[in-house]
């Protein structure tokens, strides 16, 4: 009768896993070499070791490249969560060496955070607080990897690992160059910017996926150019070179002149939400989403004003 083989138990070595992720991010040894400040011979030497530790070949180095193999492409997936709770660890317990304790709170723009602050820190005078403006591309990033204990957050995210408290929800704008023949009137339909180039993921817009032209027919989208801030969103809108859908209280937050926020009739909300890392058992964690939960929330409304400039 055959036996089985004993399993060994692995220690994974971070650095090794950090070496991995970086190759597999650039699916080339020698640009993953650079960005990590090593030579390629050593890169090389440490992605076999961990092969070896793994007992199992992560990379298919052939005639078509450095490319995951199917042991390769499950090691991404899960090295990806691990390395950010092994950063997020460290950043705690240096937290937590210090003599003041501290909160780091991650907003989106257009999100005002001042009354939760206020009524947290009316309970915890002594917490030294701390704010990190986000992004559409690292909301939940921060969390993970620990650069914010929670942070106030625009759905959608994917919301694996975390704790979620619904605040509110708010309508949805577009902007438009003050010059755009739709500038002067005080709403459109979905319908009436389906000429338009959405200067975002059409899936953060469904409604206006569903109808736009340069998606219809085969047509190739032409290519939108990587924006990761609002004003970068709003200077392309002004010189023209297409529209984007903001929340309304970022609409407003960011107002200029030759730029005009139009209400939509026939597209969803934007909901904002609560978000921590559903392990954390932190008072403070706690304590501050119960004060957001008092200051933040508030009804959705139908009618929005929004600003001019």
């Amino acid at each position: 009768m055959a036996t089985e083989k004993a399993v060994i138990p692995v220690d994974l070595d971070l650095r090794k896993l950090r070496y991995f992720v970086a190759v597999a991010q650039e699916l080339h040894f020698g640009r993953a070499a650079e960005r990590l400040h090593i030579a390629q011979p050593v890169l090389s030497r440490q992605i076999r070791s961990l092969e070896d530790d793994l007992g199992a070949e992560v990379f298919d180095r052939g005639r078509r490249g450095t490319l995951l193999t199917p042991a390769g492409e499950q090691l991404l997936e899960d090295a990806l969560p691990l390395l950010a709770s092994a950063q997020a660890l460290t950043r705690r317990v240096r937290s937590a060496a210090q003599d003041t304790q501290s909160l780091t709170i991650g907003f989106m723009p257009g999100i005002t955070v001042t009354p939760a602050m206020v009524a947290f820190t009316a309970h915890h005078p002594d917490v030294n607080m701390r704010l990190l403006r986000t992004t559409w591309d690292d909301q939940v990033e921060v969390l993970l990897d620990g650069r914010a204990d929670v942070s106030i957050v625009r759905l959608p995210i994917d919301r694996n690992g975390l704790q979620m408290r619904p605040l509110f929800r708010e309508p949805r704008v577009v902007m438009v160059p003050a010059e755009h023949h739709l500038a002067d009137r005080t709403s459109v339909s979905i319908k009436e910017l389906a000429d338009e180039h959405l200067l975002q993921d059409p899936n953060a817009v469904p409604e206006w996926r569903d109808v736009a032209q340069e998606l219809q027919g085969g047509r190739r989208r032409p290519e939108a150019p990587v924006i990761h801030q609002v004003e970068e969103k709003l200077e392309m809108v002004a010189a023209g070179a297409g529209v984007c859908v903001l929340p309304l209280s970022t609409a407003n937050f960011y107002t200029r002149p030759d730029v005009i926020p139009l209400h939509v009739e026939d597209i969803g909300p934007n909901q904002v939400a609560l978000a921590w890392v559903a392990a954390r058992r932190s008072r403070l964690v706690h304590d501050f989403a119960q004060a957001a939960a008092e200051t933040l929330a508030r009804p959705y409304s139908e009618n929005p004003q929004p600003s001019l400039g």
